[in-house]
């Protein structure tokens, strides 16, 4: 049986460094949010520091819904691990519905993941190199603002909750694996 991880998170909380080594515990395939958006974001030009217009998004938005097509005809042994910062909006428990609905599609059992951290944490892995190489979001500022007017989605019921800062990344995705039964 195929897994879908979802490891949902705010930015800085640690998401594709879980995801690479749960990808190494498991065979399952890393489906990031950059694998998506630097599609459209590096033509753009983003750097991490500066806004990104809406119609980017939008962009964005398309090249995602392709990906999430892709992975829903991949064959059902196949496992993927999804990356997520769900917030408060409506746009938040949409998608957390469309990856548990991809999953159902799938045949494959959904294993939510919620990452927590710090915020004075976060703004500290906003400025590490290797955010620069993927176009991530680096600026403090946005990111206090981003949380305070977005927020976080609240955990479902079902979910794993880790709290980043107490819990290396290995360590992380061992237990992510061992407690969903994925540990190969």
């Amino acid at each position: 049986m195929g897994y879908l991880f979802h490891l949902v998170g705010p930015p800085g909380s640690g998401k594709r460094t879980i995801g690479l080594k749960l990808s190494a515990l498991t065979g399952a395939v890393l489906l990031d949010n950059p694998l998506f958006n630097d599609a459209v974001f590096r033509p753009y030009g983003a750097d991490g520091l500066r806004s990104i217009p809406e119609e980017i998004h939008v962009l964005a938005t398309q090249v995602r819904k392709l990906g999430l097509e892709a992975a829903r005809l991949a064959p059902r042994d196949v496992s993927q691990i999804f990356t997520s910062y769900l917030t408060n909006r409506p746009s938040g428990p949409a998608a957390l519905q469309l990856v548990r609905n991809l999953a159902a599609a799938r045949d494959v059992r959904y294993i939510p993941v919620w990452l927590e951290c710090d915020v004075e944490e976060l703004e500290r892995r906003l400025s590490l190199p290797e955010r620069l190489e993927r176009a991530k979001l680096r600026d403090p500022a946005i990111l206090r603002e981003t949380l305070r007017t977005s927020g976080m989605l609240s955990a479902p019921p079902d979910a794993i909750r880790i709290d980043t800062l107490a819990l290396a990344p290995a360590d992380a995705a061992r237990l992510i694996a061992e407690h969903s039964g994925a540990l190969f």
